[in-house]
C-alpha cells in the first residue's frame, strides 16, 4: 500500500461525513452536555447523545445488520422489551400512597393527559397521516417508556424524533412548567396551604392495589395491559415487602441496565440523513405544544377544585398531573415556596403525579386501540 493509498484509507471516513451528520453529532454533543453540565435527565440524555454520535460516524456500521446498536435495537426496541422492563422499575419506585390517601386526584391525573389529545388532532391538521399524529401525540404523555412503546407500534419511522422530543422535555419539566403556572394562577391562588393529614393505608390496600388496576384497565383498554401489567407488577414487588431482592433489582440493575441500552439504541436511530427533515422540526415544535398544554390542562381543572373545595385545594398541583414523576411534583413544590416559604404541597402533589403515571399509560392504550381500529 503506497502512500497516496494510505492516505485515501485514512482520509475515506471523513469524506464521506455529510452536513446532516455533522449536525447530527453537534446535537449528541448537546445532550451530553445538558446532561452532564445541567444534570437534566443525565441517565437517558447522555447515552442517547453519544448513541446519536455513533450513529452519525461513517463506514462503522454500528447501526446496521450486527452492529451492536442494531442488535440493541432488534433486542428491546423493536419488540418493545426494554419499555416494558423500565415499567417495571418505575413501578417499583413509585409509591402510590399520596393517591390512595386521596382518591379525587386521580382527576388531575386525566386532565394532565389533554396535550395528547389536542395534539393529535393539530397532527392530523398538518397533514400528519393517523398513525404518525397518535405517536406526535403521545409525546403529550410526558412518559419516555410509553412514547416509545406507542410510536415503535405506530410509526417505528418517527421513533428517534419521538423519543428526544419525550425526554428532551422530561428533561425541562423545571423550566416548561413554571411559566405556565405563574400565567394560570393568582397570588392568592398560589399561596393556598393544603395541611397534609397522613391516612392509614393498609398494607392490604396497597397490595390490591396494583392487582386491581392491572385486572380493570386491561379489561377496559386492553392495548394498554403491557404498559399498566409492567408497572403494576413493579409496584406490587414494593409493597409484598417479601421479595425486597426482586424490587431492589428492579429499581437499580434492571432499570439501570435497560436504560442504558435504551438511550443507545434511541441515539441510534438519529442518522443525520434520515432524521433532519422538516418532519422532525414539526414534531419537536408540536411536542413542546403537547407539554405545555397538558400542564394547561391539569392547572385549568385544578382551578377548577379550587373553587369548588370553597378554595382549599391549590390549583398548583394540577401541573403536577403529567406524567413526569416526580420532577413535576418538585417544581409544584418549588413554585408554591416561592410565594410562601412555609408552604408544602410536595405530597398532594405527588398524588397527582402518581395519578398522572398511570393516566399516561391509559391514554396510550386508548391511542393504539382507536388508531389500530381506524386503520
Amino acid at each position: 500500500m503506497g502512500l497516496s493509498d494510505l492516505f485515501n484509507f485514512l482520509i475515506e471516513p471523513i469524506s464521506l461525513l455529510t452536513w446532516q451528520n455533522l449536525v447530527m453529532i453537534g446535537v449528541g454533543l448537546t445532550l451530553i452536555y445538558l446532561a452532564i453540565a445541567k444534570k437534566y435527565e443525565p441517565v437517558l440524555l447522555l447515552p442517547i447523545g453519544f448513541g446519536a454520535i455513533l450513529a452519525n460516524l461513517p463506514l462503522t456500521a454500528i447501526t446496521e445488520g450486527d452492529g451492536f446498536l442494531a442488535v440493541l435495537r432488534e433486542a428491546g426496541v423493536a419488540n418493545e422489551l426494554f419499555p416494558l422492563l423500565i415499567f417495571i422499575g418505575i413501578g417499583a419506585m413509585t409509591d402510590f400512597g399520596p393517591l390512595l390517601e386521596n382518591p379525587k386526584l386521580a382527576l388531575l391525573g386525566a386532565a394532565g393527559q389533554l396535550g395528547i389529545y389536542v395534539t393529535l388532532v393539530l397532527a392530523l391538521m398538518l397533514n400528519f397521516p393517523m398513525n404518525q399524529a397518535a405517536s406526535i401525540g403521545i409525546i403529550g404523555a410526558v412518559d419516555g417508556p410509553t412514547a416509545i412503546f406507542v410510536t415503535n407500534q405506530l410509526a417505528p419511522e418517527l421513533l428517534g424524533a419521538v423519543a428526544v422530543a419525550a425526554y428532551s422535555y422530561m428533561a425541562l419539566v423545571p423550566i416548561i412548567q413554571p411559566p405556565v403556572m405563574r400565567a394560570m394562577t393568582t397570588d392568592k391562588e398560589r399561596k393556598v396551604r393544603m395541611p397534609y393529614t397522613q391516612r392509614k393505608i393498609s398494607r392490604t390496600a396497597r397490595i390490591l392495589f396494583p392487582i386491581v388496576v392491572t385486572i380493570v384497565i386491561s379489561l377496559l383498554s386492553p392495548k394498554a395491559s403491557p404498559l399498566i401489567a409492567t408497572l403494576m407488577l413493579g409496584n406490587l414487588l414494593r409493597e409484598s415487602r417479601v421479595v425486597d431482592r426482586l424490587s431492589n433489582s428492579a429499581q437499580n440493575e434492571i432499570a439501570n441496565v435497560t436504560t442504558l441500552f435504551l438511550g443507545l439504541a434511541i441515539g441510534g436511530t438519529m442518522n443525520g440523513n434520515s432524521f433532519i427533515r422538516t418532519e422532525t422540526l414539526y414534531i419537536l415544535a408540536i411536542g413542546l405544544f403537547a407539554f405545555v398544554m397538558d400542564t394547561f390542562g391539569g392547572l385549568l381543572l385544578g382551578k377548577a377544585m379550587y373553587v369548588l373545595s370553597g378554595k382549599k385545594i391549590n390549583p398548583l398541583i394540577g401541573a403536577a398531573g403529567i406524567s413526569a414523576f416526580p420532577m413535576s411534583a418538585r417544581t409544584v413544590q418549588k413554585v408554591g415556596q416561592e410565594y410562601d416559604y412555609d408552604n408544602f404541597l410536595l405530597m398532594h402533589a405527588m398524588g397527582a403525579n402518581t395519578a398522572g403515571q398511570l393516566g399516561s399509560v391509559i391514554a396510550g392504550g386508548v391511542l393504539l386501540a382507536l388508531v389500530t381500529q381506524i386503520l
